[in-house]
């Protein structure tokens, strides 16, 4: 019998995280096509217009009409978020104003064109960044797009209709939208469209006519677009499945694609990416570094192939090694790989042979149980690299130049040692200059020292001197062997060379990490830490770097750069740093948000969150390679647990400290309200005894002078009483004595116990006589509704009412108290409850901790409180009580 499949738990997980994830961010929806005119925009408005119809809050964040009257008439009814003003060298631009709509934040946002490149000094280069800052923030986004500025299928565009699409979105972004509409039209429908003016009008639409919309290239973009929507249904099928548990087989496949600094790579990314999306496989994209230095153009190229092939949902795997083969294969079978996909050789047919083989050809021979996809690999933008340039590498005229040079200054030195050492001696003098140019040059230029050295020394040294005739057998054999000697002990050098370039680049890296380590480790405070660290980077990375870290409440960053930055942003500059910090993403400079600042900001993280941001100015540095980045990223993770361990231990130490005064200050209040609470009692006890005896006739004034004396005790013990209630809520030690009585005898026995201080006139009470019985400690009410009432007497004017209400609300007592004094401030709806707060009109005497105490009995209660402004004036106290009711007794 076979046993039931049991889910995977990590996949059960990641299906929950990636649901919440959705449930924050809002649902984009793309609207999509095949060419301009089909009536995406359109189609958008229309159901636009329905979401406005249902009462949804639709704005119009761009929409682009062009002047179509039947588009226009959809607009109407919409709001609209005014455009942004950008100045560009002197021309106005305007774009889409994301700060407004996340300002306002509807419901829905209409943005067209997702494509779109923004102009330049935008915060994102392309309008579909825009658009996923806005899903991040929870707004729904209708969008639309054609087939053709789609990443993946940009080359197949380009191979059909022979025009080269400059703007292009990822296809990740299409991967994210939570519904696709089709909007497919026939090419000879879409032609007509064209010829009515529905689309272009003028001459412009014959152009178009015969040229891009001819119907060739229409039927070619309208198969890649349903294409790409039945791939899309196919994997919210295999979701599905997935999800349900249902019967299906995975494809279990898994591509690599190498990738280099050619301008071919690109198309190979593509291409890639649509078999992997076609088989549901996962994919990676592997480059190589070699020894051999890349010049700065190939290094931008490299980074836009990487950049694009992140973009498109790779996995980017690096790996170091000077045999192409042996480190791809190598990698390949480390990560699983079981199809690989290279690019068809178009080199020089010389190259490949002088190389033993080409690239593609050493693949196939020892790629084992690796398929191999060879494509046709379209170049995506620059020439063709000189054959000679793809044999040699780089620096090629500055190593053949040393080369020559140093063998011309051996021949000469050994022109004039001949006659002491003979011709012998002089191939082993060319042996060693070989072998010592080995460890500097080319490998190339070490084959030409080797072949020069060895005609120049034939023609000169060996008899018949001026000829590259060899008579002797023993001279043509040692001529045979110094050759070869040279060529591979040069050769083994140079491998050895390599190896130790690479050797050292790793240990740099290492003792730069080590360093920094080393340096945070020693510190003896943050800002020692930060200025230790700071030191490093601007060392190791040779720039200037500023660190802004978080302000108290952690929410945003502090105001300027820390004291210990060697690079102070200005006020663009910081503002590029917020957005970093917010979003927690990396902005500036080598992004593609905010491109055009000064500087690249990475954000100080953690898993407990972000903890600031560091920028580094690169000054005239034009990029990072992928190691200097990824070593920065290191060094930037490091930083930000060097300022969270000093956070950790700054909380520690003042919760350590509050604790200990929180004890204290309990201790004392205790103490010193146990000690008061004795020679009061003796004080009210001797009044009163005094009262009765005491003669106006004997002491003048004597019942006046008694009775301040009463007051006063009255007010001291109440405070006193006020700390030992305090102590008491502090320590949990508030017991409730629950008994059954009627909230209007509550309000009333409130009343008459501070009705020696507070006329009785002024109190109102209201209270509902069919109230039933409640269940609560009656005695700590009673107080608490005496503080409120006091509070209500001593913020309002003698005679204006108090007003005293008692209600029901599905087993929720409500009681409230309300005066009609000056009212709470901006801001103390919340403070009123805090310890020794008192506002700034309250009249002379007290604590401020009566409304303290109200909120501590409450809460023992399982209860809630509130303060809030009347709408006549004055404040009003509402306290939510759950309780048990029973019916009162006839």
């Amino acid at each position: 019998m076979t046993e039931p499949q049991r889910p995977n738990p990590d996949a059960l997980l990641a299906e929950i995280q990636r649901e919440e994830n959705t449930a924050k961010r809002g649902q984009l929806k793309i609207f999509f096509g095949m060419c301009p005119g089909v009536g995406k925009t359109y189609a958008m408005l229309e159901a636009a217009q329905a979401r406005h119809r249902e009462n949804v809050e639709v704005v119009i964040g761009v929409v682009e009409t062009h002047g179509r009257a039947e588009t226009e008439a959809l607009v109407v009814g919409l709001a609209t978020i005014p455009r942004k003003s950008i100045d560009y060298r002197g021309v106005t631009l305007t774009e889409m104003d994301i700060d407004a709509i996340l300002a306002r934040r509807p419901k829905l946002v209409l943005v067209d064109e997702l494509a779109h490149t923004n102009a330049p000094n935008s915060r994102h280069p392309k309008r579909y960044q825009d658009v996923l800052e806005l899903l991040d923030a929870g707004i729904d986004v209708y969008s639309t797009l054609n087939v053709q500025h789609l990443e993946s299928r940009n080359d197949l565009v380009q191979q059909f209709t022979g025009v080269a699409v400059r703007e292009t979105v990822p296809d990740s972004v299409l991967d994210q939208a939570d519904n696709i509409e089709l909007i497919d039209i026939t090419p000879d429908g879409l032609r007509q469209r064209l010829t009515e003016g529905k689309v272009y009008l003028g001459e412009r639409a014959a152009t178009a006519a015969e040229n891009y919309f001819r119907e060739e290239n229409l039927t070619a973009l309208r198969e890649m677009a349903l294409r790409a929507a039945t791939e899309r249904v196919d994997r919210e099928l295999r979701d599905v499945m997935r999800t349900k548990r249902l019967a299906g087989r995975a494809s279990g496949q898994r591509l690599a694609v190498a990738v280099g600094p050619s301008p071919s790579s690109a198309a190979l990314i593509r291409r890639t990416r649509r078999i992997a999306s076609t088989m549901d496989a996962s994919w990676i994209a592997v480059y190589v570094e070699t020894s051999h230095p890349l010049s700065e153009d190939a290094q931008l190229r490299l980074t836009k192939n990487l950049s694009l092939a992140r973009q498109l949902g790779a996995e980017i795997v690096m790996t170091h090694g000077d045999d192409l083969v042996a480190a791809i294969l190598s990698t390949a079978r480390e990560q699983k790989v079981t199809q690989l996909v290279v690019g068809r050789p178009v080199g020089n047919r010389l190259v490949e042979i002088l190389r033993g083989g080409s690239l593609v050809s050493k693949l196939v021979r020892r790629g084992g149980d690796i398929d191999i996809h060879v494509i046709r690999a379209e170049r995506s933008g620059g020439g063709r690299a000189p054959a000679v340039a793809q044999l040699l590498g780089v620096h090629l005229g500055r190593d053949f130049g040393w080369g020559a040079g140093i063998v011309a200054a051996v021949t000469a030195v050994s022109w004039f040692l001949q006659a002491l050492t003979g011709y012998q001696a002089i191939g082993i003098l060319y042996m060693l200059t070989v072998v010592v140019l080995a460890t500097t040059l080319n490998r190339w230029a070490v084959l030409f020292v080797a072949t020069l050295s060895a005609l120049l020394w034939d023609f000169l040294f060996i008899p018949p001197a001026f000829t590259f005739r060899i008579d002797s057998v023993q001279d043509k054999m040692m001529f045979a062997m110094y050759f070869v000697v040279a060529v591979v002990v040069g050769r083994l050098t140079g491998r050895l060379r390599t190896r130790e370039i690479a050797e050292r680049k790793r240990d740099q890296r290492t003792q730069a990490l080590n360093r920094l380590l080393e340096s945070v480790s020693a510190s003896t405070s943050l800002e020692d830490g930060l200025r230790r660290a700071v030191t490093e980077v601007d060392a190791t990375f040779r720039v200037r770097t500023a660190v802004l870290l978080a302000g108290p409440d952690g929410e945003k960053l502090g105001a300027g750069p820390h004291s210990v930055s060697t690079f102070h942003p200005d006020e663009h500059e910081v503002a590029v740093a917020t957005w970093t910090f917010t979003k927690r993403q990396a902005a500036g400079r080598l992004t593609d948000t905010l491109p055009t600042a000064a500087a690249l900001y990475l954000p100080l993280e953690t898993s407990n969150g972000a903890l600031g941001v560091l920028g580094v100015n690169l000054g005239e540095h034009s990029t990072l390679t992928l190691d200097e980045r990824e070593l920065l990223e290191t060094f930037v993770a490091q930083i930000a647990a060097l300022v969270e361990r000093y956070r950790l231990l700054e909380n520690a130490s003042t919760a350590r400290l509050t604790a200990e005064s929180e004890r204290l200050h309990r201790t004392l209040l205790d103490s010193v309200s146990h000690e008061l609470k004795t020679p009061l009692a003796v004080i009210e006890a001797a009044t009163d005894g005094l009262d009765g005896q005491l003669d106006e006739t004997v002491v003048p004034l004597g019942k006046t002078f008694l009775d301040e004396i009463k007051q006063a005790n009255k007010r001291l013990s109440r405070v006193v009483s006020n700390l030992l209630d305090m102590t008491r809520i502090e320590t949990g030690r508030v017991p409730l004595n629950l008994e059954w009585c009627e909230p209007a005898e509550l309000l009333h026995s409130a009343a008459e116990q501070v009705s020696n201080e507070i006329s009785a006139t002024r109190i109102h009470i209201h209270a509902p006589t069919d109230l039933p019985l409640v269940r609560l400690d009656a005695g700590l009410m009673e107080q608490s509704l005496c503080n409120l009432i006091n509070n209500a007497a001593a913020h309002s004017q003698s005679g204006t009412p108090i007003e005293l209400t008692a209600g029901l609300e599905d087993k929720i007592l409500v009681l409230t108290v309300a005066d009609h004094g000056v009212g709470l401030g901006p801001g103390e709806e919340k403070k009123v409850f805090e310890k020794f707060y008192r506002g700034p009109h309250v009249r002379p005497g007290g604590a401020g901790l009566g409304l303290s105490i109200v909120q501590g009995f409450v809460k023992a209660h399982n209860g809630t409180i509130s303060a809030e402004n009347n709408a006549g004036g004055g404040a009003r106290f509402t306290l939510r009580l759950p309780v048990e009711t029973a019916i009162k007794p006839a």
